[in-house]
């Protein structure tokens, strides 16, 4: 298959999911767009994974670049192609679905408790996951649940943590491919958003959770190994 997925800044990568689809034998390619590199044409995506980034889906007048992008985003979703957005990702997938994109209520950045709602524990792409786990959050902003979606999981800071929609398109507020040295560099770059505040936490405290990198890790292979699955790949 071919795999293609769209950064934001260079700082938030694949992660833990590169070296999953490299061992499939999955071909990659990826669009930087904060460097201005050109979306491919969406016939040639098997599969799509929208990454994060610090900046909103509606920053527009600031990120040109992101109008072409949801139209890309939108396309692919249209073609049926496995679509997979993470944090800023899973936003712009909900955006291009019609729903609204806000500030939360509250920033909530380190690992945190995320539950499957009803809905999320009956959908075949989040089999085999727990009702409750540990999760690594970095963000400020939520999605709407778009119309036609399954509300899949929700935290105490976060009511939407998750989306499905159709079989085979993921919207997920949490990050499950982080891996240390991803939140180092979050850390790094984003130090700024490290406020005091309920759902904040230190770089110690976050760089410290050794067994939740495993835990997100085998949750991350489950989900890309139903989509795979789902897609008929």
């Amino acid at each position: 298959m071919r795999i293609h997925y769209l950064m934001h800044v260079p700082f938030e990568g694949l992660g833990s999911m590169e070296p999953w689809f490299v061992a499939r034998g999955h071909s990659i390619s990826r669009t930087r767009l904060f460097a201005g590199e050109a979306l491919p044409d969406a016939g040639m995506v098997d599969w799509l994974v929208v990454m994060g980034g610090p900046m909103s889906v509606n920053d527009e007048a600031a990120h040109p670049w992101l109008v072409d992008e949801k139209r890309f985003i939108e396309t692919c979703v249209r073609r049926g192609a496995p679509t997979l957005g993470i944090c800023l990702g899973g936003q712009l997938i909900a955006s291009v679905l019609g729903a609204r994109v806000t500030r939360n209520r509250e920033p909530e950045i380190g690992w945190f408790p995320v539950a499957l709602t009803s809905q999320g524990a009956g959908l075949d792409l989040l089999r085999g996951w727990p009702g409750r786990f540990d999760a690594y959050h970095w963000h400020g902003e939520t999605f709407d649940i778009p119309s036609g979606a399954a509300h899949a999981a929700s935290s105490d800071a976060c009511a939407n943590q998750a989306f499905v929609y159709g079989d085979r398109v993921v919207g997920l507020q949490f990050h499950l491919e982080t891996q240390p040295s991803g939140v180092a560099d979050l850390c790094a770059h984003c130090a700024d958003e490290l406020v005091a505040a309920p759902h904040v936490q230190s770089a110690a405290e976050m760089l410290g959770r050794h067994e939740h990198f495993r835990t997100i890790r085998v949750l991350s292979d489950r989900l890309l190994e139903r989509l795979e699955k789902l897609a008929g790949c």
